[in-house]
C-alpha cells in the first residue's frame, strides 16, 4: 500500500456437545450465541448490525478483547442496553472464570430489575480465543448449563487473509472447526477464485457448517440465532486438540491525550505496514484527530487498512486517542519510536 493510498482513506473531505442445544426443548434456558473469528475478521461490525435488527432486540452482550483497553465494547454501547467487557486476555485463558461470573451477574441483575430484560446473550470473543473451553464451561458448570443453552457458534473468516491465517494460526483453524456457521467476510476485497478456495478449505475443515458470504457485516440475522447445521453431515464430538497461542504475539496500547495530526499518523502507519505488514495482526482504536468533530475509528489487519470512519460523538468520556496493537514480533517501543520519528520529521497538518 502506497502513501498516497493511505492519504486517501477518508471517503470525503468532510468526513451441540459442550452445552449445544440438543434435539429437545430448551425449556426456560437462555439461548447463547457465540461470535468468534480471527483478528480483523469483522466481528464487531456484524454484531453491531445484528443488535439493530428485530431479532437482535433484547440481547445482552459480553465482549472479550485481547488487550488492556476495550474498544469494541465502547462502540457497541449504543446498540444494546447491557454490555459487559471482559478485557486484557482471552476467554479461553485467564478470564474464563470472569465469564461465569459475568453470566451469573447478568441474570441476577435482570431478575432484580437493575438492568433491562433480555432474552438472549451474545458473546463476542477476542480474535485469539480458543472457544472449546467456553463450550466446556457450559457443559461442566451445572448451574450455567441449567440456565443457558448455546444455540449458535458463528465463526467469521476474512476473505483477504483467511487462507493464510488458517495455514499459520492454530486459533483460526480451531475457530473454524468448532463453528455451527461460517461467514466469509470482506468479500468485496477478494476475487472469486480466492473466495472459492477459502470456502473449499473451510468445508474440508468443517463439513457440517453452513457457509455464508457477508459484505460489511450484512447477513440474515436469523443466522445468529439458528445453527443451520447439516443433519446429514458427519457428527463431530467437539473435541479438538488444544490450540496454543501463536508464538510471539503481544498486545499493547498506544495513547495520546492531545489531538493527532493525520499526516503524522498516516506516515507512521504507512511505514509500519510497508516494513512489518504481515506481523501487524490487528490495529484497532479511536483517534482524536485535529479537524474532526467526532472520534475516528481506525482499523487495520496486516497490509489491509480499512477506510476510517468518523463518528458523530464519542462513545464515552475518554477523549484520548487509543490504539490497540496485536502484533507478532513488533514491540511497543518500536511503534512509539516510529511515531516519534515521523513527528520529528515535520509532517504536520497543512504540509
Amino acid at each position: 500500500m502506497t502513501a498516497d493510498t493511505v492519504l486517501n482513506l477518508f471517503p470525503s473531505a468532510s468526513a451441540g456437545r459442550f452445552g449445544r442445544r440438543q434435539k429437545r426443548e430448551r425449556g426456560s434456558r437462555l439461548p447463547v450465541t457465540i461470535v468468534t473469528g480471527f483478528l480483523g475478521a469483522g466481528k464487531t461490525t456484524l454484531v453491531r448490525k445484528f443488535l439493530q435488527t428485530p431479532e437482535g432486540q433484547g440481547t445482552a452482550l459480553i465482549v472479550n478483547e485481547f488487550g488492556s483497553v476495550g474498544i469494541d465494547d465502547a462502540l457497541l454501547r449504543t446498540s444494546t442496553d447491557e454490555v459487559t467487557l471482559l478485557g486484557n486476555g482471552c476467554i479461553c485463558c485467564n478470564t474464563r472464570s470472569d465469564l461465569q461470573i459475568a453470566l451469573r451477574r447478568l441474570v441476577a441483575d435482570r431478575d432484580r430489575g437493575k438492568i433491562p430484560h433480555f432474552g438472549r446473550v451474545l458473546i463476542e470473543t477476542s480474535g485469539l480465543a480458543d472457544i472449546s473451553p467456553i463450550l466446556q464451561t457450559f457443559s461442566t458448570d451445572r448451574a450455567l448449563g441449567g440456565e443457558f443453552a448455546i444455540e449458535v457458534v458463528l465463526t467469521l473468516v476474512d476473505a483477504v487473509t483467511g487462507l493464510r491465517n488458517l495455514d499459520k494460526a492454530p486459533e483460526a483453524r480451531k475457530q473454524a472447526i468448532l463453528a455451527d456457521r461460517l461467514v466469509i467476510t470482506k468479500i468485496d476485497l477478494a476475487d472469486k477464485r480466492t473466495r472459492d478456495r477459502l470456502a473449499a478449505k473451510l468445508k474440508k475443515l468443517n463439513p457440517r457448517a453452513a457457509i455464508d458470504m457477508a459484505l460489511d457485516g450484512d447477513i440474515d440475522p436469523k443466522h445468529l440465532i439458528e445453527s443451520g447445521q447439516d443433519a446429514t453431515a458427519p457428527r463431530r464430538t467437539g473435541f479438538v486438540a488444544e490450540a496454543s497461542h501463536s508464538d510471539g504475539i503481544a498486545s499493547f496500547v498506544i495513547r495520546a491525550k492531545e489531538p493527532l495530526d493525520w499526516p503524522v499518523f498516516q506516515r507512521a502507519l504507512d511505514t509500519l505496514v510497508s516494513l512489518r505488514g504481515p506481523d501487524l495482526l490487528r490495529i484497532k482504536g479511536l483517534l482524536n484527530l485535529k479537524g474532526s468533530k467526532g472520534p475516528v475509528v481506525f482499523q487495520a489487519v496486516q497490509h489491509l487498512i480499512q477506510p476510517p470512519v468518523e463518528l458523530a460523538d464519542w462513545p464515552d468520556k475518554d477523549r484520548s486517542s487509543r490504539l490497540v496493537f496485536i502484533t507478532r514480533g513488533v514491540s511497543e517501543q518500536q511503534v512509539h519510536d516510529m511515531f516519534d520519528a515521523c513527528k520529528s520529521l515535520g509532517y504536520v497538518s497543512g504540509e
